[in-house]
Formats: C-alpha cells, sequence, structure tokens
C-alpha cells in the first residue's frame, strides 16, 4: 500500500502500480492544493478546499461577542474532497505502518487478514469519531434535553466543530469506495454498508437534522468501536472473547435509545413544531414523507451492525 518501496516498479497506471503508489499520488494532489495558498492567484480557490465555507455572524446584543455560525452550500463538495483525500493519506498510514507490522506477527490467513485490516481502519475512526462526537456533545445543550432535537427546527445553522465533523464525516465514508478497488473479496456487504453511512450522515447534514445525527452516531460508534477492537483481540488470541459479550450488550442498550430517540423526533416531535412544510429557500423539511424515508433509513442502518459482523 502508499509509501511503500518497492524493488520492482510495475507498469505505469497498472493495477499494482496504483495499489502500491495511490496514496502517494493522492498526497502530491493534496499538496498542489496546500501550495495554492501561496499565491494569490490561487489562494480564494484553495481555501475553498480547505477551510470549511458559509460563515454568518450573529450578534445578539451589543454586549455579548459576535458568535460565528456555518450553513452548508454546494462549496461544501469542494472541502468534503479536500478531506476525502487527507483520509485515504491516513489510511495508508495506518495500514503501512500498524496494521501490515501486526499482521506479519501474527500470521493471519488470507480471510483473517482481510478482516483484521477492516477491523484496525474501522476501529481507529471509531475511536477518533466517538471522542470527537461526546466533545462535542459536552458543549451542546442538545445532548442533554431531548426537546432541542427538533425544537426551533429548521436547524439551518451550526456551529464550526458540527460542521466540520460532518464534512469529515462524510469524507472519511466516501474515502472508502475508491478503497474498495483495493479490496479482493467481501466487496458487496462493505460496499452496502458504505452506501448506507453516506446515505444517513449526508441525509442528516442536507435536510438540516444535524442535531438528532451526531446525537445518534455517539452511541453508533462506541458500540462499533467496541466489537471491531474485540475482534482484533480475537485474531491475535482465539481466548479473547470476553470484549463481544460487553458488546452484546451494549449493542441492545445503543439501539433501544438510538431507535427510541429517532421515533421521539420524526413521530413526536417534528409533526408538532410550528414549521411545517417543504421549502428548499428556508431549508424546511419537515414533511411527513421525508420524515418516513428517514425513518427508514435509520432502520436499514441499524442492520449494518450484523453486515459488518458477517
Amino acid at each position: 500500500m502508499g509509501f511503500r518501496k518497492k524493488n520492482k516498479s510495475p507498469p505505469v497506471l497498472s493495477h499494482e502500480f496504483v495499489i502500491q503508489n495511490h496514496a502517494d499520488m493522492v498526497s502530491c494532489l493534496a499538496m498542489i492544493i496546500l501550495l495554492g495558498l501561496m499565491f494569490e492567484v490561487t489562494a480564494k480557490f484553495a481555501i475553498m478546499f480547505i477551510t470549511v465555507q458559509y460563515n454568518v455572524t450573529q450578534v445578539h446584543d451589543e454586549k455579548s461577542e459576535p458568535v460565528n455560525l456555518y450553513q452548508y452550500g454546494p462549496k461544501d463538495v469542494a472541502t468534503v474532497f479536500f478531506y476525502l483525500l487527507i483520509a485515504v493519506i491516513l489510511h495508508a498510514l495506518i495500514q503501512e505502518y500498524i496494521l501490515d507490522k501486526m499482521n506479519r506477527r501474527l500470521h493471519l490467513s488470507k480471510t483473517k487478514h482481510s478482516k483484521f485490516n477492516e477491523s484496525g481502519q474501522l476501529a481507529a475512526f471509531y475511536l477518533f469519531s466517538f471522542i470527537w462526537g461526546c466533545s462535542i456533545l459536552t458543549a451542546e445543550d442538545f445532548a442533554t434535553n431531548p426537546t432541542f432535537l427538533w425544537e426551533g427546527y429548521p436547524h439551518t445553522q451550526m456551529v464550526f466543530q458540527v460542521k466540520f465533523f460532518y464534512i469529515c464525516q462524510i469524507a472519511y465514508w466516501l474515502h472508502a469506495l475508491p478503497e474498495l478497488y483495493f479490496q479482493k473479496e467481501d466487496i458487496p456487504r462493505q460496499l452496502y454498508y458504505i452506501c448506507l453511512y453516506v446515505v444517513h450522515i449526508t441525509g442528516a447534514y442536507v435536510l438540516n437534522l444535524h442535531r438528532l445525527g451526531l446525537v445518534l452516531l455517539v452511541p453508533h460508534y462506541l458500540v462499533e468501536l467496541l466489537f471491531h477492537a474485540s475482534r482484533l483481540f480475537y485474531f491475535s488470541d482465539e481466548n479473547k472473547q470476553k470484549g463481544f459479550t460487553l458488546w452484546a450488550l451494549l449493542f441492545v442498550i445503543a439501539r433501544l435509545l438510538t431507535l427510541t430517540l429517532s421515533v421521539l423526533t420524526f413521530g413526536f416531535g417534528l409533526p408538532r413544531t410550528e414549521n411545517q412544510g417543504f421549502s428548499l429557500a428556508e431549508g424546511n423539511f419537515n414533511v411527513l414523507t421525508i420524515r418516513q424515508v428517514q425513518m427508514a433509513t435509520h432502520k436499514k442502518r441499524l442492520k449494518t451492525t450484523h453486515l459488518h459482523k458477517s
């Protein structure tokens, strides 16, 4: 995988060449974007890729300090693309300097080798996302008061950390799609759950349901982190299976929590808010059809855990 030196170079743009050098090629592309900041002509274009866009400054009164909030827009595609490149680079670094070294020590079979790599990558991502998500929830009121999940909808504005969190989440799961090019087996299962993550997270972001989406992702990521960490320990020693028992317990609790919050929001909260209807200009998507689709999408995402465990 990326950054690895080979004695014999395969033909340029061949399958083996892309596998060996894709992280280096992506690094060059990311560096070109960063170098664009150095020149006045390209700086405005490059900054669109690197920093979050659509800043809105609010001043509640003369004595209070201005508050910087953010909305979403088409320029976010460029930002997602840049952090997709960063995700590819980090993926290659984790694979090269951590997982490959562990694989050489464990001498795993081909099937276990593939699942070990998958769990290693996902465990690192879930750990980082869980810690980041918890830090956001502790700073926001909607973590302790469920009514904040739907009161004042549509929630068209968000703080920097929330927006950047969603940008990185979408970028990570989109980066997982081209990574499937390097897989040789189990592609349909991975493609299915990756697409569900993309649809669920992007839907929450675009439909101004970022509060609910964040609250649902944090416990879900905790459960997934525990499972993949337990699987890593299991691959290192098949007698280490206690983690799966704890995972099974937290799995039920987390699913009940997320399902309850979803039903409460889509079935009780949003139908009773003042802003009913569909309006692209106002960012209002509070109609029965969209609520039902979101609820169905959430139920499908709950089933992805079973796909992970296959």
